[in-house]
Order: C-alpha cells, then structure tokens, then sequence
C-alpha cells in the first residue's frame, strides 16, 4: 500500500469520525521522537511470503474458531485477541494494537521475542509514552494512518483487524483466513459498530485488490458501500 493510494480513503475516515489530521501527525512524530535511535522489527523476518495468515480479530465467535488461527502458517492478533488465543493453546506471531485495552500484553509478547505492530493515532499519545518506553523496542513496529515519516510506516487500514490484514497483504500472504470477526457483535458500542463498517468496507477493497474471496464477508458484499479511492 503506497499513501498516496490510501489518502483518499484516509481523508474519507477523519471527514467521517470528525479526526484532526494534525492529531494523527502529532502521535506519529512523538512515538518516533519515543523511539529514537532504537532499532525497531523487520516484519519481513515474519516469513509471509505464501504463507496461510490468520487475522485473528476479538469477536464472541473468537475461541470457537481458534483452531483456524491454529491451522494457519502465521497468526496475527488483533489487541485482546493474542490474550484469548494463548489462553486456547494457540501461539501468536504478532500483535496489531494501539494500546487501547492490552498494553501490558504488548510489553510481555516483546519481551518474549514476538513483535508488536503499534499503532499511533490522535488520542493516544498518553498510552504510547507510557507503555512503549516499557517495550522492548527491536519487536515493535511503529504505525501510523497519517503519511509515514520514520520510523513510522503506514500499511494501510483503520482499526487493528484490518490493520494486521494489509499488513500481512504488504508483505506478501499468499492466503487470508479470519477467525474471530464478528460485525454484528450486539454487545459493542455505537462508535465501534461504525468501525466495523470501515473495517468491513476496507477488508472488501482488500480482497478486490489481492484477487481473493474472504470467507468473513460472505452473504455481506452486496451491502457493502465501495471505499472512494478518487
């Protein structure tokens, strides 16, 4: 994903939400100035190339299908999702979150050796000079929605779920599964049933581009309205 090809879409987002830019270009440049001259993860040391990836998003449906995750080449969690599929046995290869719920998950995967995509964004600049001064900072990946500068990159996508999606796109997935998506979870707020419609819309111009069928937005695409990429 080049910027100048997700701007269109990214400028759609904040007219949508009401987001500032300015307030997106102010989180990346402080999770950069936070970084500094620290070296930060390579995501083409994930081996993606061809591989079978899991998007594993945070749904209610999310443990009845952890075998999917399981039987995947690599798994992406988004945020609570790498919690729930380690408590199903299931190992996790990478953690997409902008620190919103289970920051201190970030901190322990990278311990560990297990790489973070970090997301920066208008409103949580607070979280990142808290948690990410604690990460072991050679397994983070710093992002941003906003133009990439470095260290920042920008994959494309808007919520983790779709986040982990383009980048496991970006880097060259053969396949995509997604087990724990749900975009009529009843139990989410009205702000996040309206990220799920972008995540939804989003992961359809996706699969349009990769030339791939996700199964997640079967019975859906009729209803999805395009992203305008003008």
């Amino acid at each position: 994903m080049e910027f100048h090809t997700w701007e269109p879409v990214y400028e759609d987002i904040l007219d949508d939400f009401g987001y500032p830019r300015d307030g997106d270009e102010r989180a990346r440049d402080r999770f950069g100035d936070l970084l500094g001259d620290d070296s930060t993860y390579d995501p083409t040391s994930l081996g993606l190339d061809g591989a079978t990836v899991a998007i594993a998003g945070a749904g209610p449906s999310l443990e009845a299908e952890a075998d999917r995750a399981a039987d995947a080449d690599v798994v992406f969690a988004a945020s609570t999702a790498a919690d729930r599929l380690q408590t199903e046995g299931v190992a996790v290869d990478c953690m997409v979150t902008d620190l919103d719920k289970n920051a201190d998950t970030g901190r322990e995967l990278t311990a560990a050796g297990t790489p973070v995509v970090a997301h920066a964004h208008g409103d949580n600049i607070p979280k990142l000079e808290t948690h990410i001064p604690t990460y072991d900072t050679e397994f983070v990946v710093p992002t941003t929605q906003a133009a990439p500068a470095p260290p920042a990159h920008n994959y494309g996508g808007f919520t983790d779920g779709d986040r982990a999606a383009f980048l496991a796109d970006h880097f060259g997935a053969g396949s995509l599964v997604f087990p724990g998506w749900d975009f009529e979870d009843p139990s989410v707020t009205a702000e996040k049933r309206r990220k799920l419609r972008w995540a939804e819309r989003l992961l359809r111009w996706l699969e349009q581009r990769r030339g791939e069928r996700f199964d997640v937005l079967d019975g859906r695409r009729d209803d999805i309205e395009p992203v305008d990429t003008d």
